[in-house]
């Protein structure tokens, strides 16, 4: 650790340092750090200072502290990319969920080809609203439907992606400084999106049935919250689905309470189970979007919630200017009428569950939370191991994966855990960094990984 931490300075100065030896690797991931009030007497400070400065680290998603064993440093996200998207750090993908099907993009250039010789290309480039047109809301509400459920067209909304149909339902339920409720470990974003906002999220317990009716119910008559966030169809990270009873469990209580649930469902194309929004229409915003469906390049997102609720859907879209543009909506469009779309949600379920099966195959299914029609799945950690520090050392094998404290909400309190996206590699390269995972997992650190 750096000995030249500036002791005149505020708590902000002694973080800036800290940050500093982290970025520089002078700290690499997987350290731990001493206990505050150790750090506070080697640096002749005040342990509320200490204290300040570690709540600021972890602020800046430096560090995590886990309870019972301290503060880490954080494995840095290995998410980020190049200019062309391809991910830095790492040749091994198992961090980001974008399934390619081989051959898919030349099917979808052929789209694109029919397209562009329509006549009715030149609709793409003039001005659209968040609502576009009653034919494309009737096109999606078709595409969407499964299991005796299809959406109502005129409650449908149209954004650039998905993330932006998140931000757009938390907007319209929840002004600056209100609080929405989330499960206990939910999709990173979700995180980003709120702290944007201005909005305090509210961690939720979960059972292996998802999230807890008890809990939501709880929490909003001890401080009543404006709605909750949940994952109810093959969840992200864990992998696991509400029954029937649960999700009638989860409607009553938004029935009872008022309560309206914004239902993620981007994975929801795995599975044929009809979403929450099938029994509580008037208390569901549903969020589903393309790029894992179809492509990541063809990110088109949908909003769809209660008639009632267009107006204000549609105002907090464009306010947000969140709104989709005409050209990848027809784009859309095309590949959701000519079957180009459901052919490949048949071959994504297919390469799902091959990687699965995989993936069972070298792991031991004791310490595996997934679903057999996922495209993730979520690895518990033997003691030996931190997930920071065996997510830090797999980027240094060439792997990216990702700790459990990305998606965990209340800081210091993240599962011993890693989530893998299965979808990226081609199968050969996916067995072989699964095995070099299998055997991390075995042997432990090595000497140079310990601090």
């Amino acid at each position: 650790m750096s000995d030249t931490l500036d002791m005149r300075g505020d708590y902000r100065a002694l973080a800036d340092t800290l940050a500093a030896d982290i970025a520089s690797g002078r700290l690499p991931a997987g350290t731990r750090l001493p206990a505050q009030r150790d750090f506070a007497y080697q640096h002749k400070i005040a342990p509320s200072t200490a204290s300040r400065v570690y709540g600021e680290l972890t602020r800046r998603g430096l560090i995590t502290g886990e309870v019972g064993r301290g503060s880490y440093v954080r494995a840095l996200e290995v998410a980020a990319t190049g200019a062309l998207g391809e991910p830095v750090g790492a040749p091994v993908d198992l961090q980001l969920n974008f399934p390619i099907l081989p051959g898919q993009d030349a099917e979808l250039a052929q789209v694109l080809s029919r397209m562009m010789k329509q006549p009715t290309l030149a609709a793409a480039f003039r001005p659209l609203s968040a609502a576009a047109t009653r034919e494309a809301r009737g096109i999606t509400a078709d595409f969407l439907a499964r299991a005796g459920w299809r959406p109502d067209p005129e409650g449908i909304v149209f954004t650039a992606n998905g993330r932006q149909a998140i931000a757009a339902a938390f907007a319209v339920l929840a002004p600056p400084g209100e609080r929405i409720a989330v499960e206990a470990l939910t999709y990173p974003a979700v995180k980003w999106i709120a702290a944007r906002l201005g909005i305090t999220l509210v961690p939720l317990p979960m059972d292996a049935r998802g999230l807890r009716p008890d809990a939501l119910l709880k929490a909003h008559r001890a401080a009543p919250i404006r709605g909750v966030y949940l994952q109810p169809i093959l969840h992200n990270p864990l992998s696991h689905s509400m029954d029937a009873a649960r999700r009638a469990e989860i409607a009553d209580v938004l029935a009872s309470e008022n309560l309206t649930a914004v239902e993620d469902v981007i994975y929801g194309f795995l599975s044929e189970e009809a979403p929450l929004a099938a029994i509580a229409p008037e208390h569901t915003l549903l969020v589903d979007s393309l790029s894992k469906r179809v492509a990541p390049g063809l990110t088109l997102g949908f909003l769809s919630g209660p008639p009632a609720w267009s107006a204000r859907l549609v105002s907090a879209v464009r306010t947000g200017a969140w709104a989709a543009t005409g050209l990848p909506l027809a784009a859309a469009l095309q590949v959701m009428t000519d079957g180009v779309a459901a052919r490949l949600v048949a071959g994504k379920q297919k390469d799902a569950a091959e990687r699965q099966s995989l993936l069972r195959t070298v792991f031991d299914a004791a310490v595996l939370k997934t679903d057999p029609r996922s495209y993730h799945a979520w690895l518990e950690l033997p003691d030996h191991w931190r997930s920071d520090a065996f997510a830090a050392a797999a980027a240094r094998r060439g792997i990216a994966i990702t700790p459990s404290s990305a998606f965990c909400v209340t800081p210091g309190h993240a599962p011993n855990a890693v989530r893998l996206a299965l979808s990226p590699p081609p199968l050969p390269v996916l067995r072989d960094a699964l095995i070099t995972l299998r055997q991390m997992a075995e042997t432990g650190p090595m000497e140079s990984e310990i601090e």
